[in-house]
C-alpha cells in the first residue's frame, strides 16, 4: 500500500487505517482569511517537503446546533478549505472516486464525520472516497458589497475541491474520468447547485443526490437583504471592516439574522443559501433542468419516508395542523384529503409529516427526474422506508438516518442513537451499500440482490423502496404527489 504521493502543490504522506490509506486535511484552496475572506476559493501556496495528511484539517467555522457534528467536539477555524481521501491504495489504478459533500443545511457539518467513513467502499468496492469541508453560513453564503461571489462561494469552493479532484485523484489511485459527485440534504441541494452551473461541467460523470434537488437556492433580492441585516447587525458598512471583524461576531451575528429571517425570507428559508449569481448561477437549478442542463449526467436520487420526524412534525395536534399547514399551502385541505387517501385515516401528526416531507424533499425530487426526463436524462429514484426503533418509533425513517447505509457504516459512532436497537440491520445496509458502489462504479444501480432497478419515468414510476424486504414500487403515494400540481 503505498502511503506518499504528490500533489500539484507538493508531496503528501497519509497513514494506514482499517486495511487503507487515509489522506487527510489536504488544502484545496489557500486560507480564506484576510483579503480573502468573502472571496472566491483561490490556489493554495506550494510546499516542498512532504505534508503530514494523518490528522482532519479544521471544520469550517459553525454555531452548536443539532447537527449530525455533536456527536463529537468540533475545532473549527477560518483556514478550513481541506479535504480527505479514502484510497485502497496510492498508486495508479485509475478507480472510480465519490466525492462526498456533506450536508447541515449550510450551517453545520463536517467531512470528517465518522458516518462519513470512506473504508468500506475502498476496502470492499475499490472506490476512492474524497469527503471535503468549505464555507458554511455567512461566511460561505452571505452576500455584501463589492464582493461579487460573496453569496455563492461555498459553493465556488466545493467546485473548487472538485478541481483539484480533476487535476490529482489520479495519484491517489482514482479516475478522473470517473468522478461522482454525491451528498445529502444541504449536500443534495449542493450537488443539484452544481449540475445546474456550467463551471461545474467536466468535472464529475455521475451524481448522487439523497433528501435534497433542485429547489433550494435563494434569490439575489433575499441575499442581498440577508446581507445587509448582517451588517447592520455588526455595525458595519463596507467589506473592509468586514474582513477586520472577529470571527465570532460574525457567527453571532448570523445566528440573529437566521433567528429573524422571517422578516425578509419566505416562511421557512433559511438566509445563508447559495443565491442566484448571473455569472455563475443563473436561476433556480430546477429551472435550468427543465431547459435540459446536465440531463446527460446518470442520476441517483431519493428521499426517506418519514423526513420530517427530525423536527417533531409527526407531533402537530388536530387543532392546530390546518393552520400549520398554511406554511406549505393556501388550501390545506387538499393536500390532507390526499395524505388520506393514500394512508387512510392517520393521525394529524402523520399527515403533518407526509405533507412536510413531500414539500421540502420528495416532490422537489420528483419535479427534478420529471425535468431531466425530458431531456433524455437517466434518473434512478429510490425511497428509504427502513424504521428505527429509537425514541419508541417515533423517529420512522428520519431525515439522514439512511447515511450509514449507503456507506456501510451502520457501526460508527452516533449511529446507535439514531437506529434505536443493538440488531444492527446490515441485511439492509449491505444491499443499499452495494447498490450505491454499483452505481459509482457504472453509473446504474442495478445488482444481482435488487435485480434490475429501472429509471423512473413519467410513464410508470418505478422506485426502489429500501427497508428490511426492499423492493420495487410503482408510483407511491400517488394522489399526494397529485396534489402538489401547479403548488411545488
Amino acid at each position: 500500500m503505498n502511503l506518499e504521493t504528490s500533489t500539484t502543490n507538493g508531496p503528501v504522506r497519509g497513514r494506514e487505517r482499517k486495511g487503507v490509506a487515509l489522506f487527510a486535511g489536504i488544502p484545496y484552496a489557500a486560507p480564506p482569511i484576510g483579503d480573502l475572506r468573502f472571496a472566491a476559493p483561490q490556489s493554495p501556496e506550494k510546499w516542498n517537503d512532504p505534508r503530514n495528511a494523518t490528522n482532519f484539517g479544521f471544520v469550517a467555522p459553525q454555531l452548536p446546533g443539532e447537527g449530525l457534528t455533536d456527536s463529537h467536539e468540533v475545532s473549527w477555524d477560518e483556514d478550513c478549505l481541506t479535504l480527505n481521501i479514502c484510497t485502497p491504495s496510492a498508486d495508479q489504478m485509475k478507480r472510480p472516486v465519490m466525492v462526498w459533500i456533506h450536508g447541515g443545511a449550510y450551517r453545520h457539518g463536517t467531512g470528517s464525520i465518522p458516518w462519513y467513513d470512506g473504508t468500506r467502499f475502498a476496502r470492499e468496492g475499490d472506490i476512492v472516497v474524497v469527503t471535503i469541508n468549505y464555507r458554511l453560513g455567512a461566511l460561505g453564503f452571505a452576500k455584501v458589497p463589492d464582493a461579487p461571489t460573496s453569496g455563492i462561494n461555498g459553493t465556488l469552493d466545493q467546485i473548487a475541491a472538485l478541481s483539484w479532484v480533476k487535476e490529482n485523484i489520479a495519484n491517489f489511485g482514482g479516475d478522473p474520468e470517473q468522478v461522482t459527485i454525491a451528498g445529502e440534504s444541504a449536500g443534495a441541494f449542493s450537488v443539484a447547485t452544481i449540475m445546474a452551473m456550467p463551471l461545474g461541467h467536466g468535472l464529475y460523470s455521475r451524481a448522487i443526490t439523497q433528501s435534497g434537488a433542485g429547489h433550494h437556492v435563494i434569490t439575489e433580492q433575499e441575499a442581498e437583504k440577508a446581507g445587509q441585516m448582517l451588517l447592520n447587525r455588526l455595525g458595519v458598512s463596507s467589506l473592509e471592516q468586514l474582513r477586520e471583524t472577529d470571527v465570532n461576531d460574525i457567527l453571532a451575528a448570523q445566528q440573529y439574522v437566521e433567528e429573524n429571517a422571517n422578516e425578509i425570507m419566505t416562511a421557512g428559508q433559511l438566509p445563508f443559501y447559495p443565491s442566484i449569481t448571473p455569472e455563475f448561477l443563473s436561476d433556480h437549478p430546477i429551472e435550468l433542468f427543465n431547459q435540459g442542463i446536465a440531463a446527460e449526467i446518470p442520476l441517483l436520487t431519493g428521499t426517506n419516508t418519514d423526513e420530517t420526524t427530525l423536527w417533531g412534525t409527526n407531533q402537530i395536534p388536530e387543532e392546530k395542523l390546518e393552520r400549520w399547514l398554511l406554511n406549505y399551502s393556501n388550501d390545506p385541505e387538499k393536500l390532507i384529503t390526499a395524505v388520506r387517501k393514500d394512508r387512510g385515516e392517520v393521525s394529524a401528526g402523520e399527515i403533518a409529516l407526509a405533507i412536510s416531507t413531500d414539500h421540502t424533499f420528495r416532490i422537489p425530487a420528483i419535479r427534478m427526474a420529471e425535468a431531466r426526463a425530458q431531456h433524455g436524462g437517466q434518473s434512478w429514484m429510490y425511497e428509504f422506508d427502513w424504521k428505527s426503533k429509537a425514541f419508541n418509533g417515533m423517529l420512522g425513517s428520519c431525515h439522514a438516518l439512511e447515511i450509514p447505509f449507503a456507506f456501510g457504516t451502520l457501526e460508527a459512532k452516533g449511529t446507535e442513537v439514531f437506529l434505536g436497537t443493538t440488531d444492527i440491520p446490515h441485511h439492509v445496509g449491505d444491499v443499499m451499500h452495494g447498490s450505491w458502489a454499483e452505481f459509482i462504479r457504472t453509473g446504474d444501480p442495478s445488482t444481482e440482490t435488487l435485480g434490475e432497478w429501472p429509471t423512473y419515468e413519467t410513464q410508470r414510476r418505478k422506485v426502489m423502496r429500501f427497508a428490511d424486504h426492499s423492493s420495487l414500487v410503482d408510483n407511491p403515494w400517488p394522489a399526494a404527489r397529485e396534489s402538489w400540481d401547479g403548488i411545488r
